[in-house]
């Protein structure tokens, strides 16, 4: 959400900045409906100081015994015109309020600019994309095989974009997830946190699913949403509050199920455990002061790349172009994974600096230590990494010429001893 005050300071360094979202300006419009409003505004001032006068009058007229009928007419025609203007005033403060809810957080300076991911920029790479020595098979076909990966099954009960593991294969699935929570926690510094699935509605709206990602959501019949990332609880865990300057930052960690209609997907990744309806993500969150921000988006990546250095996978990291940052990004850094199988680098995690903008929305504050000054946090979230995507870069970059996939070392305490999934354990 956009401070009303900046954009009367400097629309058209608004206008540029929603220029850069691929946006028409909307300055202008904006700054009427705020003149008309605060205008209203004034108007009702004067008229509440006019009647407190005329109400003074006629209680001094009233206790002289004279006649107070033409001021008391006069008193209820202004509470008429009182009325009107708090409700048009009103009126502007919802049209302002829908408007500002529908426009992208404001890009940092050093966002390169572009219309999608072909303007993204490749920052680093770390390891080197490996010869197998053999033609690599894709994730599913390796589940398939193994009898561990089951698109049928899952599709028969729930649907397509659904997936059912077994065996060994569910278990690493299981294993990366705890092997992250166990990183984040002992040796990053997060605070392991199980939230709710669902939320309502004012906590979507604090992070910015609502209203315009709406239909990216699953909606219960009372009103409740299933989240898309554990994002939404994490962050909203601050919502309403002031809190203490010593207190910061403030870093959460969970691993939890994630659910997303994947509105406007048809035709993508329709084969596989790449984009599914129901999948499990360990999130990153930090609430920090907003000097900080900048340092603290640096860490959360380097804490999510440190995740796929341990499995040792190779990834690179990516800055996002302003056609390809999301809508509550000020930036965002992609951590883009080496798919043998696909022969091609694939999303893993996305960890996005926020700076204001859920804050403002989420109505998240801090106080300064000595007590003088109350404002905005900064929040951040990324993937600590993707569960599901994580599995498919171990299977198909472990694979074995037999079909076999080799366990990781970081993961093998957490499978009990196995070191290899083949067909024959399932």
């Amino acid at each position: 959400m956009h401070d009303i005050r900046t954009i009367r300071a400097e629309p058209d360094a608004f206008d540029a900045a929603m220029a850069r979202r691929g946006l028409p300006p909307r300055a202008a419009e904006i700054l009427d409906l705020d003149k008309i409003r605060r205008d209203r505004l004034t108007r009702l001032q004067e008229a509440q100081a006019k009647r407190n006068a005329l109400s003074k009058q006629i209680g001094q007229l009233r206790r002289q015994g004279g006649d107070s009928r033409m001021l008391a007419s006069e008193s209820a025609s202004l509470a008429l015109k009182m009325e009107e203007d708090e409700r048009g005033a009103a009126e502007m403060d919802g049209t302002i309020k829908t408007i500002l809810e529908g426009l992208p957080n404001i890009l940092d300076a050093d966002v390169p600019d572009g219309p999608d991911e072909s303007a993204n920029i490749v920052l680093k790479q770390w390891g080197e994309p490996r010869d197998l020595g053999f033609a690599p098979k894709q994730h599913f076909e390796l589940g398939e095989a193994l009898g561990m990966m089951d698109f049928s099954t899952a599709a028969k009960i729930a649907g397509a974009r659904f997936t059912i593991l077994r065996g060994p294969l569910a278990r690493m699935e299981r294993a990366i997830g705890q092997f992250m929570l166990d990183l984040h926690t002992s040796e990053h510094g997060y605070e392991e946190t199980i939230v709710p699935l669902l939320v309502n509605a004012a906590t979507a709206y604090g992070t910015g699913q609502l209203p315009k990602f709406e239909e990216d959501l699953f909606k219960t019949t009372d009103a409740r949403y299933l989240i898309p990332t554990a994002e939404v609880p994490l962050t909203n865990t601050v919502a309403g509050e002031i809190i203490a300057e010593k207190r910061l930052p403030i870093r959460l960690t969970a691993l939890s199920e994630c659910f997303r209609s994947e509105a406007g997907a048809a035709g993508r990744d329709t084969r596989g455990y790449i984009r599914q309806h129901e999948f499990r993500k360990v999130e990153l969150v930090s609430i920090v002061h907003p000097d900080t921000s900048d340092a603290e988006h640096e860490r959360m990546t380097v804490c999510a790349e440190r995740v796929l250095e341990l499995l040792n996978l190779p990834y690179r990291r990516m800055l996002l172009s302003s056609g390809d940052t999301g809508f509550g990004a000020a930036k965002t850094f992609d951590l883009e994974v080496w798919l043998p199988g696909q022969h091609m680098w694939r999303e893993i995690s996305s960890c996005s600096n926020t700076r204001g903008f859920q804050a403002r929305r989420m109505n998240a504050r801090w106080r300064s230590a000595d007590g003088k000054s109350v404002a905005y946090v900064h929040t951040l979230n990324g993937s600590g990494v993707a569960v599901g995507r994580a599995l498919i870069a171990v299977m198909e970059t472990y694979q074995q010429a037999d079909g076999s996939i080799l366990v990781p070392d970081p993961l093998r305490p957490y499978m009990g001893g196995i070191e290899r999934i083949a067909a024959h354990e399932s």
